[in-house]
């Protein structure tokens, strides 16, 4: 058999976009080019991938098998690839580096404290966002590494590496109706506003347990305005203490709540991305506990 990775990659393309055209478009390739390599990898494995009779081309039960193959095949290539650049590398000369805003801040500024006594000489670029938007900066290659609370599934382009759990509380203004109860049930909840978090795009947002709501771009935002009694919010714990929100904010008890209380933290970055002695240093040290 004589298949090639291009031909892998134009299929698992048009696959996950629904078309060629579109494969073509994400590729930077000519429709002519991806349908060609298509035909060849049909040819070269002697099954038929695609059901090309409707305007769309659909996968046959036999394209479906293949699909998940060749999948498998180029994560494996993607991860030979960044070994073999991080081998061949050297130290990086700098680094972009996307966080959530609601990241800890006193955990961050120590990292990058340590980063800077290690690596003198590393250019730092820090940009910040929400889940989507870091990652959605990775996978195009705006950022090295990424750090965001895990809210839903992250693209197949890109690895995960787990940091910590947050819990989130739950927090309105002391003059708040929902202050004066302790333990507000969810019919009693629903009564009032609840500020959500979301990314800038819209395209993640947390689950609203009120249906009045309001979605917010940052945890911090969301606390200021809950501050000022615009509403109730399940912020993580970690923003709710800062110092500077003392005696601002009331926390009430979530027993009443059944969705997930636990946000996830972790580090992304693309799959076929070297890592040099930066970025592993950066991973060795979140590793031990650096949020606590």
């Amino acid at each position: 058999m004589n298949w090639t990775v291009d031909q892998l990659e134009a299929f698992v393309t048009a696959v996950k976009l629904g078309s060629f055209s579109a494969a073509a478009r994400h590729l930077g390739k000519a429709q002519s080019r991806v349908s060609t390599a298509i035909a060849n990898l049909e040819a070269d494995l002697d099954i038929i991938l695609f059901d090309r009779s409707a305007r769309l081309p659909v996968l046959t039960l036999a394209g479906e098998d293949m699909y998940a193959e060749a999948e498998a095949v180029l994560l494996q290539c993607q991860r030979l690839q960044s070994r073999a650049l991080t081998v061949s590398g050297g130290e990086e000369i700098s680094l972009t580096i996307a966080m959530d805003e609601a990241s800890p801040i006193m955990a961050f500024q120590n990292l990058f404290e340590d980063i800077a006594k290690q690596f003198p000489l590393l250019k730092i670029n820090i940009i910040t966002g929400s889940q989507a938007d870091i990652a959605k900066w990775v996978d195009e290659k705006k950022a090295d590494l990424g750090i965001l609370f895990h809210l839903q599934t992250l693209l197949e382009s890109l690895e995960f590496f787990s940091i910590d759990k947050f819990t989130q509380t739950l927090i309105v203004a002391p003059q708040h109706p929902l202050a004066h109860i302790p333990t507000p049930k969810i019919e009693q909840l629903n009564q009032f506003r609840q500020l959500v978090i979301r990314d800038r795009m819209g395209i993640t947002q947390a689950k609203a347990t009120s249906p009045n709501h309001w979605h917010i771009d940052s945890y911090y935002y969301i606390t200021e305005l809950v501050i000022r009694g615009l509403g109730w919010a399940l912020v993580p714990a970690h923003v709710a203490s800062m110092h500077w929100y003392k005696d601002a904010l009331t926390e009430l008890s979530t027993k009443h709540i059944t969705d997930p209380l636990l946000i996830e933290m972790g580090l992304v970055k693309r799959r076929d991305q070297a890592s040099g002695p930066v970025i592993n240093w950066i991973y060795q040290a979140l590793s031990k506990d650096v949020t606590k």
